[in-house]
Formats: structure tokens, C-alpha cells, sequence
């Protein structure tokens, strides 16, 4: 795939952007595999967050029907463009993947399966990945390079130390698995923390039934949102909720909740019980 990382950097004289927390993957054997985890084929379209200069790139446009590769860093196009110029299914748009709408964007794609391949700049992993997952579009399928400790709380099960508001938050909309892990060593420059690839797969419909989505995670958040404290003085505590101690005394008591019991060990189907009695 013509000039590797190192290669390119040097070529075009790119400067690594702190501020956009770059880390360009230079490993092609854990850009195969992140490729290979998103089972692409000529029937997908698939998006890539952050392309940087095209190591993954190239080999998601050889095996994918189409790519469209959403680039935040104006710098970095020159050297992606060139790089790329021979793969005429691939697209590059220079825009703040916060603000691209995926529906606007792949709304011409004729019945290809839609998923997202993406190394994210780790400053801003969640927001990315939860306006994916809350906004109305078709993915099926996306695949992060992220943080170690924030692919442990993407799993993360009731009652350990890492399950938290993005653990039910994800586990929402998606089934997230953690697949591997990335070293340092393998980017440029080099993070000073381990990554690990997830992979999460849409849920086609919500594992449990709410009377008010909006109600669900203001209970969710309002519950993690102070862990050291019970339930229930974590709930009556919370602005967003604003209901009285007694109040939230008796909604724990009617879905036979322990008010002493700790947001953390909480199951999904609890906070969806929880949250329908506060609706």
C-alpha cells in the first residue's frame, strides 16, 4: 500500500496535533486484524473516524464496497489524498466527526450494511461513540481503538469497580466486546497508555422496555453520579430527578430495591424498573 507511517510522515512533514490527541497506528499486523474484526466485505460502507494518513485507510477501501473517511485535521488531507488516490470507492470529508450527520452522509448508499472503524483521539472517546449510538442512523457494526480502562467500563458487568453510567449506557444500545489489546509501542508517538479494540454490535431493539428513554439515564447518571453514597441518597440528592427522600424511599420500596444498596450493583432491568416508577 505504497509508503508506510513513518514514511509518510517524514514525506509530507506532518507535525502530530496534541490538541487533537494524534497517535498514528504504524503496526499493519493490528491494522489487519482491527479490519478483519469489522468483517468487511463489498457489502458494507463503512465510515473511519480519524484516518490520520491512511494507514487503515487503504485497507479498509480494498475489502469494503465503499469508505468515507472523516478527517478533522485540514493538514492531514494532502498526504491522505495522495496516499489514497488510487482507490476510487473511498471518499474524504474534512469535518468534525461531532458535527457530520451519518444519515446525511450515506444516505445514497443502496442497501450496503453501514458500520464505523475508527483509531479515536482518546480526549474525546465517549462523546464520539455515545452520539453514534443515540443518533437515528443505520450502523450496524463499529469497531474503537480506545482506552484500556474505558473498553473495561464499555463491559463491565453490576457490582464491580469499573461498571459505571457508560457501561449501561453502551450495553443500551449495543453488545460490547472487548477483542484485543494494542501496545504502546505499536503508534507514533507513542501513548502513554494501553489501548484495546472493541467491537459493538447494535442492539436491533432496546433490552428492556421504558416508559421515558430520557428518565432511564437521568436515574442511571443520577445513581453513579455519587458512588459512595446509598441509592437512595444518591436519588433524592439528584436535581434532575427532584423528588423528596420519602419519595424515593417508597419508588425503591415498590420495585423492591434496597434503599442502602449502591448504584454499581444495579442489573440494566433494575434501572429500567427504577426509572419507569419515577416516569
Amino acid at each position: 500500500m505504497g509508503l508506510n507511517t513513518k514514511e509518510l510522515i517524514k514525506k509530507y512533514g506532518i507535525k502530530l496535533t496534541k490538541s487533537l490527541g494524534q497517535n498514528f497506528l504504524t503496526d499493519s499486523n493490528v491494522v489487519s486484524r482491527i479490519v478483519d474484526t469489522a468483517e468487511i466485505t463489498e457489502d458494507d460502507l463503512v465510515i473511519e473516524i480519524g484516518p490520520g494518513i491512511g494507514s487503515m485507510t487503504g485497507e479498509l477501501a480494498s475489502r469494503a464496497g465503499r469508505v468515507i473517511a472523516v478527517e478533522i485535521d485540514k493538514h492531514l488531507i494532502p498526504a491522505l489524498e495522495d496516499n489514497l488516490k488510487d482507490f476510487s470507492n473511498l471518499e474524504i470529508i474534512n469535518e468534525d466527526i461531532m458535527k457530520v450527520s451519518v444519515k446525511a452522509v450515506t444516505e445514497n448508499r443502496q442497501n450496503m450494511r453501514l458500520k464505523v472503524v475508527a483509531n479515536l483521539p482518546y480526549y474525546i472517546t465517549t462523546p464520539i461513540i455515545m452520539k453514534l449510538l443515540e443518533e437515528d442512523n443505520d450502523i450496524e457494526l463499529m469497531v474503537f481503538m480506545v482506552q484500556k480502562e474505558v473498553a473495561q467500563r464499555m463491559v463491565a458487568k453490576p457490582g464491580g469497580k469499573d461498571y459505571g453510567a457508560l457501561s449501561v449506557a453502551v450495553q443500551y444500545y449495543a453488545q460490547p466486546e472487548k477483542v484485543f489489546d494494542v501496545p504502546p509501542h505499536c503508534f507514533i508517538p507513542q501513548p502513554e497508555v494501553d489501548s484495546t479494540i472493541v467491537k459493538l454490535k447494535k442492539n436491533k431493539k432496546p433490552p428492556v422496555i421504558l416508559k421515558d428513554k430520557d428518565m432511564f439515564f437521568k436515574v442511571v447518571k443520577a445513581a453513579f453520579g455519587q458512588r459512595r453514597k446509598t441509592l437512595l441518597n444518591a436519588l433524592a440528592n439528584s436535581e434532575a430527578l427532584s423528588r423528596s427522600k420519602e419519595e424515593v424511599r417508597e419508588i425503591l420500596s415498590a420495585v423492591n430495591i434496597d434503599e442502602n444498596t449502591r448504584g454499581e450493583t444495579l442489573s440494566m432491568e433494575q434501572f429500567a424498573a427504577l426509572a419507569n416508577e419515577f416516569s
